[in-house]
């Protein structure tokens, strides 16, 4: 194992701030794994999974069973984690620019497709590396102007050539479940059957450009441009990548953390990055994919308290209850119904709401919205 320190860009005077990755396997060996934790700083169950990941991985690179590479970043967002306010973590934007951590990485088909369309040809090996050549080139150009880019830039030079890219969060109070592009889904079918994962949200381009599409829709996005120009020029999905939501902030615990990195070493086997005489045996899937334009943002009509009456897993009905929201003072009571029919698989661990908020997710299986899919 090789650990690596890359110093991160700030432009205030007196501060340093660095991402560490942890490197297995020989460097460029291929396939290649990029695994990140707790990019939203606040959502620490995947950095305890990162945690005996590590473990797992070291013993396998003792054992000589590293047969590709796999770069883990434990602490994607050091600057986030330093961010407080009344003594609570503030590590979902970025406090100087309100960003999310996890919104607006580049969109790198747009920037590199100018410099790849005359050098592509019959061979699709040949294009997957003409394009990350190009890929690393443009990176080479990428200037930050501030903490928040150079954090960006750092985690996107760490990825680029991943064959598979894994991005570790978790919801409010939640089942685990996985946002994914529609093309990567076959490639992680049994992700989430190891994981056990209550639900699967496939969308192509959420919107947003969130960490995992920013590598997963480069290719499509390369593949449908190649075919707008009428060439016919081979090119993969080299690239699966997904958003893992390891169930509750709350939930952290040595239990739930092996699990859930016994779960990902297995898929590692699975992708021939780890040898795998002991893989694991696939169990049986406890939920179908659905799209995630049908999954319903169930929003807050009024302020109040809010008293759920469903909990992460609990299959609704259209109009069965959510949860009341409770107005004391004109001693009012507000039902709030599910709108589809579907898994409730996320919620707010707020108990105070405002009209409009955000305080539950059910995934159905019929495509509603449109635009951007993601939530703040």
């Amino acid at each position: 194992m090789r650990r690596i320190d890359h110093l991160l860009e700030h432009p205030s005077l007196g501060r340093q701030t660095q991402v560490s990755s942890l490197h297995f396997g020989q460097p460029g060996a291929a396939p290649k794994a990029y695994i990140q934790a707790s990019l939203h700083a606040e959502e620490l169950p995947g950095m305890l999974a990162a945690f005996h990941l590590r473990a797992l991985l070291a013993a396998a690179e003792e054992q000589g069973r590293m047969l590709g590479e796999v770069v883990l970043v434990p602490v994607a967002n050091p600057i986030g984690l330093a961010q407080r306010l009344d003594h609570k973590s503030m590590g979902r934007f970025e406090l100087g620019s309100s960003e999310n951590f996890n919104r607006n990485y580049p969109d790198l088909a747009a920037a590199i497709y100018p410099q790849v369309k005359d050098l592509l040809g019959a061979d699709s090996a040949d294009n997957v590396a003409i394009v990350r050549n190009a890929l690393r080139a443009h990176l080479v150009q990428w200037q930050p102007a501030n903490a928040l880019q150079s954090l960006r830039k750092t985690l996107v030079s760490l990825a680029i050539d991943a064959d598979l890219v894994l991005d570790l969060h978790c919801d409010c109070e939640a089942v685990l479940h996985i946002y994914t592009e529609t093309p990567c889904w076959p490639r992680l079918e049994p992700l989430t059957r190891l994981l056990g994962a209550r639900a699967v949200l496939l969308a192509q381009d959420a919107g947003g450009v969130s960490f995992d599409e920013c590598f997963s829709g480069l290719w499509w996005k390369l593949s449908r441009q190649i075919a707008r120009d009428g060439n016919t020029h081979p090119l993969p999905q080299a690239c699966a990548s997904a958003t893992v939501e390891l169930r509750s902030e709350a939930e952290v615990s040595h239990a739930l953390g092996q699990a859930d990195a016994a779960a990902i070493f297995g898929f590692l086997q699975y992708e021939g990055i780890v040898h795998g005489d002991d893989m694991p045996h696939l169990p049986p899937a406890l939920c179908v994919a659905t799209p995630l334009a049908g999954s319903q943002t169930v929003k807050a009509p009024v302020a109040g308290l809010l008293v759920f009456s469903a909990v992460p897993g609990d299959n609704l009905r259209m109009g069965d209850a959510v949860a009341q929201i409770i107005d004391p003072i004109a001693n009012t009571t507000h039902t709030v119904r599910a709108e589809v029919d579907g898994l409730m698989y996320a919620r707010t661990d707020d108990r105070y709401v405002l009209p409009n908020d955000d305080i539950a997710n059910v995934a159905g299986s019929v495509p509603f919205r449109t635009g951007s899919l993601l939530g703040a």
